[in-house]
């Protein structure tokens, strides 16, 4: 399918429920301004992929939605995001349960040096989810197949999950992520270590995914974003350029710069 030629039906373009709501959101780092002013709302049961070049903090911007850049000393967060309206930057909320709450997969499958049982069950045990054995057994069993991999992996939950194929691996990470049960699941690049096999598989199951959750896929593929994306953020030198359905932004962009970055004049 060319890239042009994205599926939209008339369902895609439906008005959603929205679950994030940024405004005015800067982030430094040190005395550099990374972000700069952003304001967007991102749907529910929507899958919003982030692009634009290598370093416009598209990536940065992401990290703010589960307050990962927390974690850099000299990150600095202005502005609020609020998610299903509760701002997740109030001193109140605590970064761990948000981050139960908002998964995250990044760009290289990190699965812990642990089975690929443990793996999933890992966060679940510490969220206290499951009564017993049993019911961890289902929450693992479900993640699995929210991951689309428990029917390669069913038969050997006790081997390493470090020694699946990286496709695997990643759809493991995937299930790892969603078996806190999440309302958002956050992507950061997640098929840039994959083969065209494996890639294909990810992004099949980021579709069936946006069932059950807002989605946010950051990605250097404009291919990619075309093809699971309903809505599209076009980033550039820290600035959110412009952001609409995902047909829109490839075919009819409104601004120069997305048009310049779509037919390859920048990036």
């Amino acid at each position: 399918m060319d890239m042009y030629d994205a599926p939209h039906t008339e369902r895609d373009v439906e008005q959603k429920e929205v679950k994030i709501s940024a405004r005015g959101v800067q982030v430094y780092y040190g005395e550099t301004h990374a972000i700069k002013d952003v304001d967007v709302d991102i749907e529910d049961n929507t899958v919003t992929a982030f692009i634009g070049p290598s370093g416009c903090g598209k990536s940065t911007f992401l990290r703010c939605l589960n307050r990962m850049n927390d974690t850099i000393d000299i990150a600095r967060i202005e502005g609020e995001i609020l998610i299903d309206g509760e701002n997740i930057y109030d001193k109140r909320v605590d970064p761990v349960q948000l981050r139960a709450k908002v998964g995250m997969v990044f760009q290289k499958a990190n699965p812990f040096p642990k089975s690929i049982y443990d793996n999933v069950a890992y966060g679940p045990k510490i969220h206290g989810m499951a009564k017993n054995k049993a019911e961890l057994d289902e929450i693992v069993e479900k993640a699995l197949r929210r991951g689309a991999l428990w029917d390669e992996v069913k038969d050997r939950l006790d081997a390493s999950g470090t020694g699946l194929s990286g496709g695997q691996q990643q759809r493991l990470c995937i299930a790892r992520a969603v078996a806190t049960e999440p309302e958002v699941l956050l992507m950061d690049e997640p098929c840039s270590a994959l083969d065209p096999i494996a890639t294909a598989q990810v992004e099949e199951l980021i579709d069936e995914l946006k069932a059950n959750y807002s989605v946010v896929i950051v990605t250097h593929s404009m291919q990619q974003a075309a093809r699971v994306s309903q809505k599209t953020a076009f980033f550039h030198l820290g600035n959110l350029v412009e952001f609409d359905e995902t047909g829109t932004i490839f075919t009819n962009p409104r601004d120069k710069r997305t048009e310049s970055y779509i037919t390859g004049r920048i990036g």
